[in-house]
């Protein structure tokens, strides 16, 4: 049965709420090697519109002979000082944009730069660059604690990925991993109820399954739209108290592109509903990757119950 108008249901659903989060780009640390690369290639750096870019030298930067093209109207002054500079654009500049850019530093050697930006190709999000070192001589001192960043950085990433996949394997994430893949007869769930929404070019089909002590909704969504749809985020807490309980997410693809369908899947253990003796109703909600709350579902524990 697909209900279009709820009205009395343990499942709450509204479309479209006009909650946002900031919408930050993705800041980056680099090392352009000079050594590698010769100093009349010009290497790229990108910024983001309102992010601050540090570009940092292992001499003394000349601010006289220093300088970037047609930098009025898109940027903040250029700041020179010590071994920095830094770059703040006013507002977001396309991949297309070039501005020119020379280093001049103490030695009188001249260091050209092309400023740009970058954006990921599916979901357009932008990427900045938010310190740049720029390095010379690959014995100095200065190499080798950038290569030691780089060397940690790098651990530490891939450690916070082992850590991430150790706890997505749980029993609730190989069920939400399968009802992803609209595979819902080989789990435990029932369906209890549905609903289909539309927002603008996008569809969305809902559903509410209930079975052995869990809870799980699955979005089933369409996009007719010229620009992909990609989940920023899913959070699930307490209506009251706000506080935040654990449950598993999975998605069948990484962007739903122009005229496919693909599926969020979320699932929640009873335990979750549950806040000290009492059991509470659950609020999940789903942000676009622009950062604006999508829809919200309400939650009660009925759902759970064995």
């Amino acid at each position: 049965m697909v209900d279009f108008l709820p009205c009395r249901s343990v499942l709450l659903l509204v479309l479209g709420a006009s909650v946002a989060l900031a919408k930050d780009p993705d800041v980056v640390e680099r090392i352009i090697n000079l050594s590698e690369h010769p100093a009349t290639t010009a290497n790229k750096i990108y910024v983001a519109g309102r992010v601050a870019t540090v570009l940092r030298f292992e001499q003394e930067v000349d601010p006289e002979q220093t300088r970037m093209l047609g930098w009025e109207g898109w940027f903040e002054p250029l700041w020179v000082g010590g071994k920095k500079v830094v770059l703040e654009p006013l507002r977001d500049i396309e991949p297309g944009d070039r501005f020119m850019l020379l280093v001049t530093v103490s030695d009188g050697l001249e260091i050209p730069f092309v400023v740009t930006s970058e954006q990921q190709p599916l979901d357009g999000r932008r990427v900045a660059d938010q310190q740049v070192t720029v390095i010379r001589n690959l014995e100095s001192a200065s190499a080798a604690q950038a290569s030691l960043y780089e060397s940690l950085k790098r651990e530490r990433h891939l450690r916070e990925k082992v850590e991430r996949y150790e706890q997505e394997d749980s029993i609730d994430h190989a069920l939400a991993a399968l009802l992803a893949k609209d595979a819902t007869r080989q789990t435990p769930f029932r369906e209890w109820r549905k609903w289909r929404l539309q927002e603008g070019d996008v569809e969305f089909v809902v559903r509410l399954f209930k079975g052995n002590g869990k809870a799980a909704v699955v979005f089933k969504i369409t996009n007719r739209e010229d620009q992909p749809w990609k989940m920023k985020m899913a959070r699930l807490y307490t209506v009251s108290g706000w506080k935040d309980k654990p449950f598993a997410v999975r998605t069948d693809r990484e962007a739903i592109t122009s005229g496919t369908t693909g599926y969020v899947a979320v699932v929640a253990d009873k335990s979750a509903f549950q806040d000290g003796a009492e059991f509470k109703d659950l609020l999940l909600e789903i942000y676009r990757d622009d950062g604006y709350r999508q829809l919200f579902v309400v939650l009660d524990p009925a759902l759970a119950r064995d």
